[in-house]
């Protein structure tokens, strides 16, 4: 009877489980920020302590992750539909390194020592600091390049997202959010809000798809 219990529970788990990552969406695998890996690990662990305390059956089980997994949905519900909420539940990339130059400041902000950093660059293949154009510290803890050699004039750059202006993006081109609003009114779009993404490409029209 034991068992046969444990092979329940652990049917049970796994199938929730897999109900639960399929409704929350693909980027909770690949773009874990900090809340994302603690809610992941408290799911593990509802599953994982159920399993085995006899004092626990299915229905608790189940209960307790659909709650967690219940408000996990209402957090990616309410970043989705409410833009001003992502920057404090989600967090915003960071400029750490820009033309060189680290921002001390930016690096205290997000508690990142100068050995982490040599690290984060390593794993981009970049061994100098002087090589970098810029580098950005992304939500999920990684951190993106753009060395010096690279060719970013001939490489598209998103300056709007889902109706908000990238300005990091915009301080790499060497270029602020006046230029954009005129390059935009000069293809008739006066009101960039309404725009889902925004491509700059060298040459070319600003690409633009809209929500």
């Amino acid at each position: 009877m034991l068992w046969f219990e444990l092979f329940l529970k652990t049917s049970f788990g796994f199938i929730l489980l897999l109900f639960v990552t399929k409704v929350l969406g693909k980027t909770q695998i690949r773009q874990l920020t900090a809340f994302d890996f603690i809610s992941a690990l408290i799911l593990g662990e509802f599953v994982g302590n159920a399993l085995y305390d006899p004092e626990t059956n299915l229905l608790q089980v189940m209960f307790a992750l659909f709650i967690w997994g219940g408000l996990m949905m209402i957090i990616e519900i309410v970043t989705q539909k409410y833009k001003g909420t992502r920057h404090f539940l989600e967090g915003k990339p960071d400029i750490i390194i820009e033309n060189g130059k680290i921002d001390r400041e930016m690096m205290k902000r997000n508690r990142l020592d100068f050995n982490q950093l040599q690290h984060l660059l390593r794993m981009k293949d970049v061994f100098q600091i002087k090589d970098v154009n810029v580098a950005i510290l992304e939500t999920d803890g990684t951190i993106s390049v753009l060395k010096k050699s690279d060719p970013i004039k001939v490489l598209p750059v998103n300056l709007i997202n889902d109706g908000e202006i990238i300005y990091n993006n915009l301080r790499v081109l060497g270029k602020d959010d006046i230029w954009l609003k005129r390059t935009l009114k000069q293809q008739g779009i006066t009101d960039y809000e309404n725009i889902f993404s925004c491509e700059y490409t060298k040459n070319e029209p600003l690409a633009i798809q809209w929500r």
